[in-house]
């Protein structure tokens, strides 16, 4: 999440001071020992922290940052400090003040009538989705990591189900916002239907703590699926999995809730880093290039297993049409698990040049093949890792650099940028859904059209004037 604060020498001392008599020692930590945990992201990302704050409640956080901001301290909001792109760990300047939500993760206020639910921005995405399950609810945005809420609306994830219930911007009724200078915006809707002028909430969501920070939210949630079918399936060739992507839409509708891309080199990683998980190519060479897909419905239907059957049937046709070579759906555990372990297995073998793009999904094959050319002829030992959402054009395009060849920062940066003016090109988003932060700040200035970033600009100006009205 990005910081705020005004243009004049930071007065550190000062806010110390002031904070402590607001938060108390319980709520403001300032010893290096306790700082620590604060300071280096769960991936990604390390800085020092000028101090850390640590708000109970919604005016706490208003108290924090009006105090930050007449004191001119920049402040940088952490949830579980679980992102990709070094936005929720501070810089190494040692000025800037970390406001962690780590005590406020509590409050969950279920209406199950209206399927919505308010939260605490602290508030984890498995806390949330434990107490929903009680209801028959969740909120279906799965991810590999388990954040907060409040970094999930900053960032605007994603996951694994984005094709059928988008991204947490889709899912977002209301949201209590606090000011860098301390006012509270109360946005806290429960109607889905609101047309009465700006949708305010919506500067909040994907701008990483840009205009302000989110302190509470209402989010939508859906039942939970009463049957659901998965299989990983070997197309013919990589081309051809488009194809198996509009006939499995045409066939199953929205109940078609997952269309993941997995290449070899993801595979054979991811094997032989987690060797608990279960091999199903064992007996044969892994494929080029395999789809993890799930299918699932709210109906209870008979058995249970009609879903199931009506996929198997689904995949003989497929087969028989030629468009798929072999398909395994025993144990949907065990596949989800070789999605859900790639990213942490990567780092194992070298250092991992994290890119997270998108392109239309027409695109994403001819994309594909042509990144993987160009990096490799700009160095050919790097090894290229991806998988990721090709039913919604995302692709998590890792590139590893080898522990036993000299890092050379420069070269990185020739290919990141090699790849996202690819990416530029084919009409997509540097960006799919990690946000911006310091890793990509510079490459918002290079493909961002210099329009949108001058109404971004201004809009940050004209909350910047609620400031000035209120100093």
């Amino acid at each position: 999440m990005t910081t705020r604060s005004r243009a004049s020498r930071p007065d550190v001392e000062g806010c110390l001071t002031a904070l402590l008599k607001l938060l108390g020692v319980n709520g403001l930590y300032t010893k290096r020992e306790d700082l620590a945990r604060y300071e280096t992201g769960a991936r990604y990302g390390v800085g020092q922290a000028a101090f850390v704050m640590r708000p109970a409640s919604t005016q706490d956080v208003s108290l924090a940052l009006r105090t930050c901001f007449d004191h001119n301290v920049a402040v940088l909001a952490q949830g579980a400090n679980t992102g990709l792109v070094g936005a929720s760990t501070p810089d190494a300047s040692g000025h800037q003040a970390v406001l962690s939500f780590e005590r406020m993760a509590s409050g969950i206020q279920l209406n199950a009538i209206n399927r919505s639910v308010g939260v605490s921005a602290g508030l984890s995405l498995s806390t949330l989705n434990t107490v929903l399950e009680n209801a028959g609810l969740w909120f279906p945005i799965d991810l590999g990591a388990d954040p907060t809420i409040g970094g999930m609306i900053a960032t605007n994830t994603g996951g694994t189900r984005f094709i059928r219930y988008g991204d947490v911007r889709r899912n977002v009724l209301g949201l209590e916002v606090v000011l860098y200078d301390g006012t509270i915006l109360n946005l806290m809707d429960q109607v889905r239907k609101n047309n009465t002028g700006f949708d305010a909430k919506q500067l909040f969501i994907g701008t990483s703590g840009q205009f302000g920070i989110v302190t509470r939210a209402v989010l939508e949630v859906q039942p939970l699926p009463k049957n659901t079918a998965t299989a990983l399936m070997v197309p013919t060739s990589s081309a051809g999995a488009l194809d198996i992507l509009v006939r499995l839409e045409d066939r199953f509708g929205p109940q078609l809730t997952s269309f993941e891309g997995i290449s070899e080199t993801a595979l054979a990683v991811v094997f032989g880093e987690v060797p608990q998980l279960r091999n199903p190519f064992l007996t044969e060479p892994l494929p080029p290039y395999a789809l993890l897909i799930e299918v699932s419905s709210w109906n209870s239907g008979g058995t249970g297993g009609d879903i199931e059957d009506d996929l198997a049937r689904e995949l003989e046709r497929a087969f028989e049409d030629g468009m798929i070579e072999n398909a395994f759906t025993q144990d949907p555990v065990n596949l989800w698990s070789i999605r859900h372990h790639i990213s942490d297995s990567l780092k194992r073998r070298g250092k991992v040049i994290a890119l997270d793009v998108s392109v239309p999904r027409d695109r994403f094959i001819q994309f594909r093949e042509e990144a993987c050319e160009r990096v490799l002829r700009q160095a050919d030992f790097v090894m290229i890792v991806d998988f990721g959402h090709l039913g919604d054009g995302g692709v998590h395009f890792n590139m590893i650099w080898p522990h036993d060849v000299p890092y050379d920062v420069e070269l990185v940066e020739e290919l990141r940028t090699t790849v996202y003016d690819l990416v530029a090109s084919h009409g997509g988003s540097f960006s799919a859904e990690h946000g911006i932060g310091p890793f990509n700040a510079h490459f918002y200035k290079r493909y961002v059209p210099a329009a949108k970033q001058k109404i971004e600009h201004l809009l940050g100006q004209a909350l910047a004037c609620l400031e000035k009205d209120k100093s």
